[in-house]
């Protein structure tokens, strides 16, 4: 947006983990697990809590409402004829002399949420534009789901 906001993909991930997780920030981590040659689990990766608390219950459900709206009536609206809930926002990161950036960062299912997605597309331009199909594609592929539109073809 406007103004000297500094961040990065993961830092906005974990923001709205945070969000989705009620107000806790747990630590983000690459690997779920390790597996051997034959499937065998030799390690999994268990979420850890950094901070819990912190935010009130409140604020974080009027967030979480109103990055749900952007799905169902929003700026991230295409998400909306996918069979999972998706809770989201989109966001243009201007930078001066240069098309903007594309950002879109959302979790789902809303209701139970296993996901936290953030896309940044350099100098892509709108978020709604850029990068909400993208998230649409990942989400797709996550869920192994096709839009309605797509089942009416």
């Amino acid at each position: 947006g406007q103004g000297n906001v500094l961040v990065t993909p993961l830092q906005l991930a974990m923001a709205t983990a945070v969000i989705a997780n009620d107000g806790t920030l747990l630590k983000p981590y690459l690997v779920k697990e390790i597996r051997d040659e034959n499937q065998n689990i030799i390690s999994k990766t268990r979420p850890k809590e950094i901070r819990s608390g912190f935010i009130d219950k409140k604020n974080i459900q009027t967030v979480k409402e109103g990055m749900r709206m952007a799905v169902k009536e929003g700026s991230a609206r295409r998400l909306a004829d996918l069979p999972v809930k998706i809770a989201g926002k989109t966001g243009t990161a201007q930078v001066a002399g240069e098309e903007s950036n594309a950002w879109f960062t959302s979790f789902a299912p809303y209701d139970d949420p296993e996901i936290v997605l953030t896309i940044l597309i350099e100098k892509g331009g709108e978020g709604s534009a850029a990068a909400v199909p993208v998230a649409k594609e990942v989400y797709k592929e996550y869920f192994k789901v096709n839009s309605d539109a797509e089942k009416r073809e």
